[in-house]
């Protein structure tokens, strides 16, 4: 029988192959649970705004790839049927940012999400509350994975 680690990590595979938006943005996964995502991204020159510091749409990117990871991590194909994000301080070149994402309440069809990403120095720099609509039965045939 595979343990809810083991099926995070298959989904997270079968997903990050296709997803060719958190690629581009330079996101590595850290840590994956059922539910849990730990993701992280340097804050490079193209990102930054006319401030000199990223641009939320990177932010709000890293937060949603997050949100996403976390709420597919179970098998059940989800979407964002909803979220927010409130930016705390700014992001700047150099920085690398940690997203944590965590389920906060999941019902037969729906969930609810926090992302909180640091910078390396351990402060808030944003805070993402994301709302998921499950849109189908499995991601995986799980029966082709082995234990």
């Amino acid at each position: 029988m595979l343990d809810s680690k083991h099926i995070a990590q298959a989904c997270y595979q079968n997903q990050w192959q296709k997803d060719k938006a958190s690629q581009h943005l330079g996101l590595n996964i850290v840590e994956i649970d059922a539910g849990y995502c730990v993701l992280t991204m340097a804050i490079q020159d193209y990102m930054l705004n006319g401030h000199q510091t990223c641009h939320g749409g990177f932010i709000f990117a890293m937060a949603d790839s997050c949100f996403a990871y976390a709420c597919n991590s179970d098998n059940r194909p989800t979407v964002a049927s909803g979220c927010n994000i409130d930016y705390l301080r700014p992001g700047l070149a150099g920085d690398t940012l940690t997203a944590v994402g965590k389920r906060i309440h999941r019902g037969r069809t729906s969930g609810l999400y926090d992302v909180a990403i640091s910078n390396q120095k351990g402060q808030l720099v944003a805070q993402f509350s994301g709302r998921a609509q499950q849109v189908g039965e499995q991601l995986l045939d799980l029966s082709s994975l082995k234990d």
